[in-house]
C-alpha cells in the first residue's frame, strides 16, 4: 500500500488508478500467501493429531482386548475346577435341559465358548456322554459366550442414551441366542435333525485331521502382553470333567513350570585314531525338556487360584472400562461435525436399489470374516457394542454382525478340530463343531430372513434398552438372572427329577405365553379386551411395574432419607425439553435466568438424589 502524508495546507497528492489497482493486486497476493500458510500450518497440524489419535486407539483397542483375554482367564480360575467338577458329578446324561443349562453355566464360568466346547469334544472322545446329549450342551455355551459383551455394555452407564444403545446393542446377542434354543432344542430332542445331518455329512466326506493347520492370529498379537500376566493349564479342566483327577482342591490351573524347548550343547567327544586320543568340539542336541519357572507374573506367588482369579478381575475390570471410556471420548472427537454423518451413513448405507435386500447378508458374511480373524465371538461384539452407544452403528445394523459372529466363531471350532490328530476325537470334534455350525445357521434362518421374524429380537433388545435407561440398576440385575439365577434354578430342577422340572416349569412357561399373548392383544387389539384388562392396572403395583423395586434400590444409596425429602421438596423439576423445564405443576420456563436454574436444579436433583 502507498501512503501519504497530509500536511497542513496541502492536499494529498492524487494517485492514479493503476497505481490503486497494482496496490490491491499486491493486497490481495499478500493476503493469498498468509492465508495459505496460515492453512498449510493448520492442515499439518489437524494430521498430525488425526494419526496421533489413531495410533492412541489402536493402542486403547489393544488394551481392551488384553483385558478381555485377561477377564476370561480371571473366570477360568475362579470357577474352571467347579465346572469341571459339576459336568464329571452331575447327572445329565438323558436331559436335555439340565444339558443345556451346564453348558450355559460352564461357558459363563469359562467365559469362553471354545474351552467349554473343548470340555464337551473331551467327554465324548471318552465316551462319557454321545454326540446326542452333548447337543444341548453346545446350545447352552452359544448362550453363555454372550454375557461379555453385556458386562461390556455396562461401561457407557454414565450416559442413559449411550447406555441404552449399547445394552440394547448387546443384548440383541443373548435374544437371538435364547430365540434359537425355545425353538431348535425342542425340534432336535423329536427329530436328531442336528445328529442326522452332521452324522451323514461325516460320513459322506473324506476330510482327514491335519496337525499343521492352525489359525492364531490374535493370540499372536495379544500373547506376548497377556503371557506375561498369567498362565493357564486349561487341559485340567477337561482333566477334572473327565474324573481322572479327584482332588480338585489340591490342583492349580496356574502355570508355575514351563518345558523349555531342546537345546544345542556343545560338548568335547574323544575319540582314539590310530592308536592316539584325539578330542574334538561336537554340538549334540539334548533331547530332554528342561523345566523352569514360568515368566508370568503370579509364577512364583503360592496364592490358591480363587484369590489369583479376583485379583485378575479386578484388575482387568478396571483396564476395560477405563479403555473403554478412553475408546468412547476419542472416538467422539474424531467423529465431529461433518465425519461424523459420512461414517454413519457410510456403516448404515444399503445397497442400491433392489439389491438392497443383500445388505444384511453381506453384514453376516462380514461379521464372520472378522470374527474369525479375531478368533472369539465375544471379543468381535464387545469391540461394536461401544460403537452402537454411539450411535455409529445402528441396531438393525449390529444385529446381522452379531449374526455372522455366531457363525464366525463355529468355524474357529471347525479349524481347531481339523487340527486334532487323534482319529476318534477328530470325528466327534468335527461332528459337534458342525452340530454349532448348523444350529447358528438354522438359528439365522429362523429369526432373519422374513422381516416380521426379523423384529423380534429387535424390538426385544430395544425394550430392554429402554428399561435399562429409565432404571441403571436392570442391567446388573439381567445379567445376574439370566446367566446365573435362570440356569443354576433349572438345573437344580432338573437334578431333582423330570416330576419337578415339568410341575414347576409348565405352569411357568403357560404363564409367560399368557403374558406375551396379553400383551399383543393390548397394544394390537384393545377393543377386542374387556376394559379390565386393557392394561395391567388391575394388578398389585408390584406385579406390572419396577417402580417398587426402584424405590427400594434408591432407599438403598448412601444419601440419608430425610435429605432425600428435602431434597425432593426443593427441586420439583419433573423433565427438561428443548432448553426448558418443566415442574411439578407442569409450568414450561423460558430460557435465561430460569432456565440457567432449571439447568442447575436438574443437575443437583441428578447428583442428589441418583
Amino acid at each position: 500500500m502507498m501512503y501519504t502524508r497530509i500536511e497542513s495546507g496541502h492536499c494529498p497528492p492524487k494517485v492514479s488508478s493503476e497505481d490503486k489497482r497494482e496496490d490491491e493486486e499486491d493486497d490481495v497476493k499478500n493476503l493469498e500467501t498468509s492465508t495459505g500458510k496460515l492453512q498449510c500450518e493448520v492442515t499439518s497440524k489437524c494430521a498430525v493429531i488425526n494419526c496421533l489419535k489413531v495410533i492412541l486407539l489402536l493402542l486403547l483397542l489393544y488394551l481392551f482386548v488384553c483385558s478381555l483375554n485377561v477377564m476370561g482367564s480371571a473366570f477360568t480360575l475362579i470357577g474352571g475346577s467347579t465346572a469341571g467338577k459339576a459336568v464329571f458329578e452331575s447327572e445329565i446324561m438323558n436331559n436335555p435341559v439340565s444339558g443345556l443349562m451346564v453348558g450355559v453355566i460352564v461357558t459363563v464360568l469359562v467365559q469362553s465358548s471354545s474351552t467349554s466346547t473343548s470340555l464337551i469334544v473331551a467327554m465324548v472322545a471318552a465316551d462319557l456322554i454321545s454326540v446326542t446329549q452333548a447337543i444341548p450342551m453346545i446350545m447352552g455355551a452359544n448362550i453363555g459366550t454372550s454375557i461379555t459383551n453385556t458386562i461390556v455394555s455396562m461401561g457407557q452407564v454414565a450416559s442413559p442414551e449411550q447406555f441404552r444403545r449399547a445394552f440394547a446393542g448387546a443384548t440383541v446377542h443373548d435374544c437371538f441366542n435364547w430365540l434359537s434354543v425355545l425353538v431348535l432344542l425342542p425340534l432336535e430332542v423329536a427329530s436328531n435333525y442336528l445328529y442326522l445331518l452332521t452324522e451323514a455329512i461325516i460320513g459322506h466326506s473324506n476330510v482327514e485331521a491335519n496337525e499343521d493347520f492352525h489359525v492364531d492370529f490374535l493370540n499372536v498379537i495379544t500373547k506376548p502382553l497377556t503371557k506375561l500376566i498369567i498362565q493357564l493349564d486349561k487341559s485340567l479342566i477337561a482333566k477334572i470333567a473327565l474324573g481322572e483327577i479327584a482332588e480338585t482342591s489340591k490342583v492349580s490351573l496356574v502355570k508355575r513350570w514351563c518345558e523349555k524347548d531342546d537345546i544345542m550343547m556343545n560338548i568335547n567327544v574323544t575319540n582314539l585314531v590310530n592308536g592316539t586320543n584325539v578330542t574334538a568340539l561336537s554340538e549334540v542336541t539334548n533331547y530332554t525338556n528342561y523345566i523352569k519357572r514360568c515368566d508370568h507374573i503370579f509364577a512364583h506367588s503360592d496364592l490358591n487360584d480363587t484369590i489369583i482369579g479376583i485379583i485378575l478381575l479386578i484388575i482387568s475390570l478396571l483396564i476395560m472400562i477405563s479403555s473403554l471410556i478412553s475408546i468412547v471420548k476419542l472416538l467422539q472427537s474424531m467423529l465431529r461435525g461433518g465425519v461424523d454423518r459420512i461414517v454413519k451413513k457410510m456403516v448404515n448405507a444399503d445397497f442400491p436399489g433392489k439389491l438392497s435386500f443383500l445388505t444384511g447378508y453381506v453384514a453376516i458374511l462380514v461379521g464372520a470374516c472378522l470374527t474369525m480373524l479375531l478368533q472369539s465371538s465375544s471379543i468381535f461384539t464387545s469391540t461394536i457394542t461401544p460403537l452402537v452407544g454411539l450411535d455409529v452403528i445402528k441396531l438393525e445394523r449390529a444385529y446381522p454382525l452379531t449374526l455372522g459372529a455366531n457363525i464366525g466363531t463355529t468355524v474357529t471350532g471347525l479349524l481347531a478340530a481339523l487340527a486334532n490328530s487323534d482319529a476318534k476325537h477328530f470325528e466327534h470334534a468335527l461332528q459337534i463343531a458342525l452340530c454349532h455350525l448348523f444350529f447358528n445357521i438354522s438359528g439365522i434362518i429362523i429369526w432373519y430372513p422374513f422381516p416380521y421374524m426379523r423384529k423380534i429380537p429387535i424390538e426385544a433388545a430395544k425394550k430392554l434398552g429402554n428399561i435399562t435407561a429409565k432404571y441403571r440398576w436392570f442391567a446388573l440385575m439381567y445379567l445376574i438372572f439370566m446367566f446365573f439365577l435362570l440356569p443354576g434354578s433349572i438345573f437344580a430342577l432338573s437334578l431333582a427329577g423330570w416330576q419337578w422340572l415339568v410341575g414347576v416349569g409348565v405352569p411357568i412357561v403357560l404363564l409367560i405365553v399368557l403374558i406375551i399373548i396379553m400383551n399383543v392383544l393390548q397394544a394390537k387389539a384393545p377393543h377386542r379386551l374387556p376394559k379390565t384388562l386393557r392394561n395391567w392396572n388391575f394388578l398389585p403395583e408390584c406385579m406390572h411395574s419396577l417402580e417398587p423395586l426402584n424405590r427400594c434400590v434408591k432407599n438403598l444409596s448412601c444419601l440419608p432419607r430425610h435429605r432425600r425429602k428435602d431434597a425432593a421438596k426443593e427441586l420439583p423439576v419433573d423433565s427438561v425439553v428443548d432448553g426448558r423445564y418443566q415442574n411439578s405443576n407442569g409450568m414450561m420456563k423460558d430460557s435465561g435466568q430460569n432456565h440457567v436454574a432449571g439447568k442447575e436444579r436438574v443437575i443437583t436433583m441428578l447428583v442428589t438424589t441418583v
